[in-house]
This record gives structure tokens, sequence and C-alpha cells, in this order.
């Protein structure tokens, strides 16, 4: 007789929700009560991924998360403004790590230009927002007021979707490696083509970049305070969400996941490959050039090397640290890697530098760890293709065909007579 038991955290369900929830009461309270301490902040951020795994009904959590990032984030952020911008951060990039898991993850085609559909939405708002429009339009009065920020943001998602179809067409036939170098060339033409668009006719101003930026506007209410981008993206975010979970689960979700899998099967199934792809691209595109939008007005300076290559990589490792294909993962994946950026190596550096200057420890400044980013990068995405190739959280699809097969083996176990429980 065979017996697997169950893990012990899932014999008392009741336990785990009891301490998923004092940790959560815990982690807000200590942030709301410390708000300039790293600890507290991580504690925070750590807060929301036990919130995802608590076992409760999917109202609740929207609940919680709407009471925890809709008023304990911005109280926090009256006292610090950084952990304010900080989290603003990680919702753009949660954004754009939602837009290329759509291409990346659920169709299964590696983009490495993804940072050229952002850079074309940031530079259609910022040429219009600034003089810059008037060295070619001489019919009107440039820089466009705040209120045009709005239709601009529709705008930014057509155009990126535009040039996203525009990357598609090429690529149809390429798969692998061949598509990989195809859309870093794309992404890099993007990035040039900024760089040296101010001549004949000076358009985006090249290297210089364009400032100021008019910030958005309401009502006559001007948009340039760090709260007011917070709830601008968290509603973007909110959006992003459920338009990438209503794809995933839709007959065009799983069109993309029969692409994914085998090109060839999902031809002989009716599946219009050039269609569907082509769509990937566009809906992809589309996010980053909404992100995009909103970046160049929260900057109010935007230049081409804020679109550079290692934009896109860092972008692809918040999908594969989180988990290709996974909403959520990418998700966690974003949070993860600009909270290891902008916060972890940042404390950590600061701290060895406060002991460099008691004299406890002498530590050179190529040491710093803040200069090492990209070598952690790699490491943990090599680490993840060891220990865990699906990521953080692994797409539901995979784990619903886990579970299924599981169920199959426990049926045929008891079947002979075997005592089997698998989680």
């Amino acid at each position: 007789m065979r017996k697997i038991s169950l893990p012990a955290q899932l014999q008392d369900s009741r336990a785990q929700l009891v301490m998923a929830s004092a940790f959560i009461l815990f982690a807000n309270l200590f942030f709301l009560l410390n708000p300039q301490s790293a600890i507290a902040f991580l504690l925070f951020m750590g807060s929301v991924l036990v919130l995802y795994k608590m076992p409760v009904p999917v109202h609740v959590k929207i609940f919680v998360a709407a009471v925890v990032l809709g008023v304990m984030m911005p109280l926090i952020g009256l006292e610090n403004v950084y952990y304010l911008d900080v989290v603003t951060q990680v919702g753009i990039y949660v954004a754009l790590a939602i837009g290329l898991n759509i291409v990346v993850g659920f169709a299964g085609l590696l983009d490495l230009g993804y940072v050229a559909f952002y850079a074309s939405g940031a530079y259609l708002y910022a040429i219009f927002a600034t003089s810059q429009a008037s060295n070619f339009i001489s019919w009107a009065d440039f820089p466009l007021s705040g209120m045009w920020f709005w239709p601009f943001l529709f705008l930014g998602l057509i155009v990126a979707a535009i040039f996203g179809v525009l990357l598609g067409f090429p690529v149809l036939r390429l798969r692998g490696d061949y598509l990989a170098i195809v859309t870093l060339g794309f992404g890099e033409i993007i990035r040039i083509v900024l760089n040296n668009l101010d001549k004949p006719v000076n358009i985006t101003n090249g290297p210089k970049g364009l400032t100021p930026i008019q910030p958005p506007e309401l009502f006559g209410l001007v948009l340039n305070q760090p709260i007011h981008y917070y709830y601008l993206v968290l509603i973007i975010i909110i959006v992003t969400l459920i338009v990438a979970r209503r794809l995933d689960n839709s007959r065009i979700g799983r069109a993309w996941a029969a692409i994914r899998e085998d090109e060839l099967a999902a031809r002989s199934m009716g599946i219009p490959l050039v269609r569907m792809k082509l769509l990937a691209f566009a809906s992809g595109a589309s996010f980053a050039g909404v992100m995009g939008v909103i970046f160049s007005a929260k900057q109010t300076f935007i230049d081409p090397s804020s679109f550079s290559f290692m934009e896109s990589i860092g972008i692809l490792a918040m999908v594969i640290l989180g988990g290709m294909g996974s909403v959520a993962g990418a998700v966690i994946g974003a949070v993860a890697v600009v909270v290891l950026q902008l916060q972890v190596l940042k404390e950590f550096s600061d701290f060895l530098g406060q002991l460099s200057l008691k004299g406890i420890v002498t530590i050179p400044s190529q040491l710093d760890p803040a200069k090492y980013e990209r070598l952690i990068f790699g490491a943990i995405l090599v680490a993840m293709c060891v220990f865990r190739p699906k990521g953080l959280l692994p797409a539901k699809r995979q784990l619903a065909l886990l579970k299924e097969r599981v169920q199959k083996l426990k049926a045929k176990g008891e079947t002979r007579g075997e005592d089997i429980d698998v989680a």
C-alpha cells in the first residue's frame, strides 16, 4: 500500500487563514507606525503576496486589497513620499510585465524589443505636451493643455498597437532565436530613430530629450503630485488585470495557448495563426503604449536612454521570474524585481556605506551592491531556471493539468486498492 500524506499547511486551512490574516494586519500596522523603515516596507509588499495566497473568496481579497492599496498606502505616502513613488513605479512595471506576458507567456512569441512600444506612447504624448510639436505643426498652439492627457491615453494605446502589428508582419514565419533577434533589432531601431530624429525636422529633439511635459488635468485640477499618479496607475492596473484575465480565459487565450504549445497542431485545428499572432503583438503593445503616456507625464522629461535594450531585458526577467503565462506571476515578478532594484540593493548599499563611515569595515566602492544589479538579476534567473523553471506562480492551466493527472493516478490507485492522498 502506498500513501502520500497531505502537506502540513493544507491539513489545517483555518490555522493558515489566521496566520495569514495576522501577518497582513501586523505588516500594515507596522508600516503605518514606521513609514521610514525599509523593513516595514518590505513586510508591507510581502503582505500583498500573502493576501493573494490566502484561502478566502475572491471578493474578500478584493475588499482587503482595496483597503490596503487604496487607503493604507496613500496614508503612509503622506509621511514618506519616496515609498509612494516606489509603489507607483512598481505599478508601471506591473502593467508592462502583463503586456509582455501576453506575447511571451500566452502566445509563446519571444519579444526582446518590447520597450519600443513603451517609447512610442511616451514620445507620442511628450511631443505634443511640449513646444516640440511647433517645429513641424504651425496651425496649432503647443504645448497642449493637460486635459489632452486623457485622449492621449487612448491614442497611445492605438499607436502602440499599430507598431505591434507592424512588428508582427515581418516575424510571422520566425520562431525561437530568429524571432528574438528580429524583435531585438526592432527595439534598437526605434531607439536610434528617436535619438536621430532631430534633423532635418526636429521632431524628437534627439538625445537632448523633451521637457517640460505638461502634467494631466482633471476638471481644472492639475495632477502633478505623487498621490495623483499613484491612483492613476492603480486604476490602470485594475483595468489591465481585468483585460488580461478575460483574454486568458477566452477563446483567444486558448488559441494563443495552442499556438504556444504546437503551431502545427493549432493550424490543423483551424486556428488562424496570422491573425492570432498579430493580435498578441497588438494586445501586448497596447498595454505598454498606455503606460508610456503615464510615464512621460509623471517624469516631465524623457530621452532615448530611458528606452534601452536593458529595459526590455528587465521586463522579460519579471515575466520569467513570476511565471510565463501567469497573470499573477507577472505581477509578482514585477514587484520582486523593482523592489530589489529600487529598495533592497539601495538599502544594502547605504548600510554598507554607514559601516564604512563608522570604520567597522572597509568596503571599496567597486564592491557596491547597487553596481552589480544586472549580475544579481542574472544569478536569480539562473537559479529560477534550475530550481523552479515554471516561475514563482506558474500558469493556472498548467497547474490544472497537473491536478488532472494526479486525479487520474488517484483513481487508478483506488481501483487497485491503494490508499493515495495527493494535494
